[in-house]
Parts: structure tokens; C-alpha cells; sequence
């Protein structure tokens, strides 16, 4: 799920120009995180030397909860629209499948947003306007982040568990924001086919986005296919809903005739309505969204 997707993406942008890393991107590579059975968890940063606006976004390195390496200057060209404008880029990595399941890999990004809300300053970021977004997979774990924040944990010994994990903004493209049909074995299917799936069910509900929602999230773009049949766009419309009846600043974009994932007129599309959505509300955030549990 979402690596033949970002493939489409990535293809509708590539013919953007690629920024050298040693003119104009700063480019931090493999920060880790944490740890996990001996092996490190990562990100990469990417930050324009001259035009940095002080605003970070996260972007979660997962396609079917798989969560793969590739050298940093490889990704320059998709992000390219977002450090034109300033943004700093995080590229999280979490532990994949098919060794490691959801629960796992949302333990994982709620981690990286506390070491990197902890090390903001390092990244000349406001920790208080930090932005998230993903696709597929990780446009789950973007709806996660967008609903499931908390304070962090005072009396940890980890300096970094006792960060918040809060998210001012996220954009999640074509996401499954309710995972239970999927976990339970309903649909068959999707358990077999997605090894990420194969964990205790009575655990589904506590990933599921759509079951968390409050007034007090995180301000979220969603964007699908209405053609999506691996992700239908009834997980979208069925979050939005949910947060518009919260009161949680919402909205949809339908990519009409798309399918999981788009290329072209319609990833530039939305490639624009992502940088719009941060510019509006990380610009804004004061540090008074995301939510305690």
C-alpha cells in the first residue's frame, strides 16, 4: 500500500529542477531517534540555507507500514515545493514491516515528534509548529499523529518521552483512518496481503484515527482518489465528518477519476494544497492544538 503510489507521485514531480544539496539544502542525515531490537531508528533533515521560515513538517517514510532508506538527495525533488517555501523536512523512518506491526510503527513516529520537538532548536524550528504528512500508510500515521497526541510523560527517565508528541498540522493523502475491518479478518484480504495488519485485534481501535477524534486535534487536509479501491474514499469522508462534527478545521480534496495514488495535473494539485494548508496553519499554531489522553 502506497509505494506504487508515491512512485506516481514522485513521477509527477520529478521533472521539477533538483536543488544541490551543497547550494542551497542543508541536508542532516540517518539522526536517530531511537532504538529497536539493536537497530537504529532514523530521520533525515533537509533545510534551506538561506530561506528557512523557522517551520518544520514531518513526512512519515511508510507504504504499506513499509519503511525504507534511500540516500537523502534521492528525495530532493519531492520536496523541492515545500523547501522552496522555507519549510524544514523531516523524513521519519519507523520500524517496518514485515517484521513490525502498526502499534508499532505509531509508537515509533509519536517518538520521532518528541526528539525532534526536543532537538527543534538545533533545526532552528519552532517545536510549537511542527506539521505532518504522509501517504497511504503514511497518511495513516499522519491522522494518528493529528488525534492522538498527548503532553509527554514528566516523570520518564528518557528525556524524550517527556516531550509532547503534538502535531499543529497534517495533510494525509488517500489514508485508512479506520483499520478494524482490516485487523479483524473482515476483509481478508488486506491482512494477508499487508503482513503491518497482522497484530491483536482488540488493539485496532486504538489505531484507528476515526475513533479518536476531539475538538482539540490537529487542524488536517485529506486528499483521495474517488476511484481508490485499495483505500476507498469512504475512510477520508468518513474522518472528515468526524472532524468537522468535533470541530476540528477539515477539508477534503476529491481527485476526480483517481485511483490510490495520481500523477500530473492532479499530484501538482495537491502538492499545492499541501504547502497551502502548512503555510495557513503552521503559520498560525501557537502551540494550543493536539490533545492530552
Amino acid at each position: 500500500m502506497g509505494r506504487v503510489a508515491l512512485g506516481l507521485v514522485l513521477a509527477g514531480l520529478l521533472s521539477t529542477r533538483c536543488w544541490a544539496a551543497d547550494e542551497e539544502i542543508e541536508i542532516t542525515p540517518d539522526v536517530v531517534y531511537g532504538h529497536k531490537d539493536g537497530m537504529a531508528l532514523t530521520y533525515d533533515v533537509f533545510r534551506p540555507k538561506e530561506s528557512a521560515n523557522g517551520l518544520g513538517v514531518l513526512f512519515m517514510v511508510s507504504g504499506g507500514w513499509h519503511s525504507h532508506w534511500s540516500p537523502p538527495e534521492s528525495r530532493l525533488a519531492f520536496f523541492q515545493p515545500m523547501l522552496a517555501r522555507g519549510f524544514t523536512v523531516l523524513a521519519v523512518r519507523h520500524g517496518s514491516a514485515p517484521r513490525y506491526k502498526v502499534p508499532e510503527a505509531v509508537a515509533d513516529v509519536r517518538r520521532a515528534v518528541r526528539h525532534i520537538r526536543l532537538h527543534a532548536a538545533d533545526y532552528q524550528i519552532d517545536p510549537e509548529r511542527l506539521g505532518v504528512y504522509g501517504m497511504s500508510a503514511g497518511g495513516h500515521l499522519s491522522l494518528v499523529l493529528a488525534t492522538t497526541a498527548d503532553a509527554g510523560h514528566p516523570a520518564a527517565k528518557d528525556e524524550v518521552l517527556r516531550q509532547s508528541s503534538r502535531v499543529a498540522a497534517a495533510v494525509a493523502y488517500y489514508p485508512p483512518s479506520d483499520l478494524r475491518q482490516w485487523v479483524t479478518g473482515e476483509e481478508p484480504r488486506m491482512r494477508t496481503d499487508y503482513p503491518a495488519l497482522q497484530f491483536a485485534s482488540d488493539l485496532a481501535d486504538d489505531v484507528s484515527p476515526l475513533l479518536h477524534v476531539t475538538r482539540d486535534d490537529a487542524p488536517t487536509l485529506l486528499i483521495h482518489g474517488d476511484k481508490d479501491r485499495l483505500v476507498p474514499i469512504e475512510h477520508s469522508l468518513q474522518q472528515r465528518t468526524a472532524m468537522e462534527k468535533a470541530g476540528v478545521p477539515c477539508e477534503l480534496i476529491t481527485i476526480e477519476g483517481a485511483a490510490h495514488g495520481f500523477k500530473g495535473e492532479d499530484a501538482q494539485r495537491a502538492v499545492n494544497a499541501q504547502v497551502a494548508w502548512f503555510e495557513k496553519f503552521l503559520r498560525a499554531a501557537a502551540g494550543t492544538v493536539g490533545k492530552d489522553q
